[in-house]
């Protein structure tokens, strides 16, 4: 196999201190991931539907995602325009994403989960022109379609005898064209997609970046897979609008030459899953700890399924001591190795097996290409070994990281500071040994079941039931869930009755934004605390709980 962007190293420190950033002057996704491979009718992609199994070549990939930007090219797309990609873990989801890439357009990359108001605030701010939907989706899609002046194009999975309306239909597009196209000459600092991430304040803020991300997420992937991906399987139940999945699990795997499962699902089944890993000889995974905390309570998986799975990468929250104890007392050699990242800032902190002992509890170490720093969130100086303060972060390669928040201009800046740290608002700390240690989060930002929620965004979509005066919305310990919602809910009526409410409020919420956005928990107050401008104080509401 040609160029990989990390090299394999015997010692973190020697990795450390040789791995440099040296990304090539000329570089498209699209034909690193597809065309620079010795042999491109090894299978890329498994994809396990109801119908059966669909297998696909690189050559696969190349020759359909070819005919997909030819299509999209006579509908218009053009160099920076944005398409959005609301499609599960199928084969068009990656084909869209590749063929925007052959014609210099910018992703925007959605999760079906969304309801129409997340999926119309992101498809409107964005700006995109375009958007590949699954048919699960399209009837929200067509509800939302006047509130985004600038969507021209919907192109629905199936063809034309599924697919209704004025849709294009994506298997019929695809069939109508030829491969062979001129491919866009792009470099690491071509855009690549706009990713939408959540915030303590404000709604969702579209986060740009260049084609080096996903240099960036296949470097991380190398290591936090422990250098195993050497004709690998890899499979995440993660959706592939995910960062994580996307970038350090589906690309990753194909910029190492490596295989991926597609398995789409509503849902995650603990004995489902492990029947995926044994059938599909999956190598390594990338899961969330809630998959793992549902793995967990599977009795016997190595006695009852004959696994090849070397290597669990989790992402999304802190881990907790008997996951790892669960591993080491279940298999004879599975190695569970934490990950830390941000959709801004790449996947930049995390355990590796191969290199240091992984501690219980601990986020690990900095990855190669990356420095590490704790600071004084008030001051921006540097707090001594063990204290606790906001975790800082920088790149060697500036590109790695994002570029912009989409027309956020003042955003952007304060996201760094003058000397170049890009803060990241989670509270750490780092022991003498150089281990980084999760405490909390500087902000109100809900971490759930591996997703980053936005407590105002929730707050605005309860706001919008008749009965609701107010609303301010916090995250509670789950043990399955890392963090659950909780809402606390001051009604606009006297008189109510309160399971009623109670699931109105979680249909709304479920119904607007997304399945994992809606408030598990419910509290009715009569008055909920406020500044002197109005606010929400959250913090009185976490305190509330603590006191709980």
């Amino acid at each position: 196999m040609t160029w990989r962007v990390m090299p394999t190293y015997d010692r973190y420190e020697q990795a450390r201190e040789e791995f440099e950033w040296d990304l090539p002057a000329e570089f498209n996704p699209a034909v690193d991931f597809l065309r620079k491979h010795d042999d491109t009718d090894r299978v890329a992609l498994r994809y396990e539907s109801p119908a059966g199994l669909e297998t696909y070549t690189f050559r696969d990939l190349d020759e359909r995602s070819d005919r997909l930007a030819a299509a999209l090219a006579d509908l218009g797309v053009a160099e920076g325009d944005r398409v959005g990609v609301v499609v599960p873990q199928k084969p068009e989801n990656p084909l869209t994403h590749l063929a925007n890439w052959k014609l210099g357009a910018i992703s925007v990359p959605l999760t079906v989960l969304f309801g129409p108001d997340a999926l119309q605030y992101r498809l409107e701010d964005s700006g995109a022109t375009a958007v590949v939907v699954d048919p699960d989706v399209r009837e929200t899609v067509e509800a939302i379609r006047g509130d985004c002046p600038d969507l021209e194009h919907v192109v629905e999975l199936g063809s034309a005898d599924d697919v209704a309306g004025d849709a294009d239909a994506f298997d019929d597009l695809v069939a109508d064209y030829e491969p062979g196209i001129d491919v866009y000459d792009a470099t690491p600092e071509t855009p690549t997609a706009i990713m939408y991430t959540s915030g303590s304040t404000g709604p969702p803020k579209g986060v740009l970046h260049s084609h080096a991300l996903w240099l960036g997420r296949a470097a991380a992937a190398y290591n936090y897979f422990d250098q195993g991906l050497h004709d690998a399987t890899l499979w995440t139940p993660a959706d592939w609008a995910w960062g994580a999945a996307l970038g350090g699990t589906l690309f990753a795997a194909w910029h190492n030459g490596c295989t991926i499962v597609g398995w789409p699902r509503d849902s995650f089944d603990p004995e489902e899953a492990f029947d995926l890993l044994e059938r599909h000889g999956i190598s390594k995974a990338l899961m969330p700890p809630t998959a793992i905390r549902m793995l967990m309570n599977v009795d016997d998986p190595e006695d009852r399924y004959d696994l090849t799975l070397e290597t669990i990468a989790s992402v999304g929250e802190p881990l907790t001591p008997e996951v790892l104890e669960w591993a080491d007392e279940s298999f004879a050699d599975l190695e569970i190795n934490e990950v830390y990242g941000q959709t801004e800032l790449n996947l930049v902190v995390a355990n590796s097996s191969n290199w240091f002992e992984t501690r219980p509890e601990s986020m690990g170490k900095p990855l190669p290409g990356y420095e590490a720093t704790v600071l004084d969130p008030e001051t921006r100086e540097e707090v001594p070994t063990g204290e606790v303060g906001e975790l800082a972060l920088k790149p060697d390669d500036r590109r790695i990281f994002f570029d912009e928040y989409w027309g956020l201009p003042e955003k952007t800046a304060a996201k760094q500071t003058d000397d170049g740290w890009f803060l990241t608002s989670d509270l750490v700390s780092r022991d003498e040994d150089g281990y980084l240690w999760f405490h909390s989060r500087a902000d109100d930002v809900i971490l759930t079941s591996g997703y980053r929620v936005g407590p105002m965004e929730v707050e605005s979509a309860i706001l919008e039931h008749d009965a609701v005066e107010q609303a301010g919305v916090v995250g509670v310990p789950d043990e399955t869930r890392g963090e659950a919602i909780k809402a606390y809910v001051q009604p606009a009526v006297d008189e109510f009755d309160p399971e009623t409410l109670r699931e109105e409020i979680r249909e709304l919420v479920r119904e607007n934004l997304a399945e994992y956005e809606y408030p598990r928990h419910i509290e009715f107050v009569a008055e909920l605390p406020t500044t002197s401008t109005g606010k929400i104080r959250r913090l009185d509401l976490r305190e509330r709980e603590t006191e709980n």
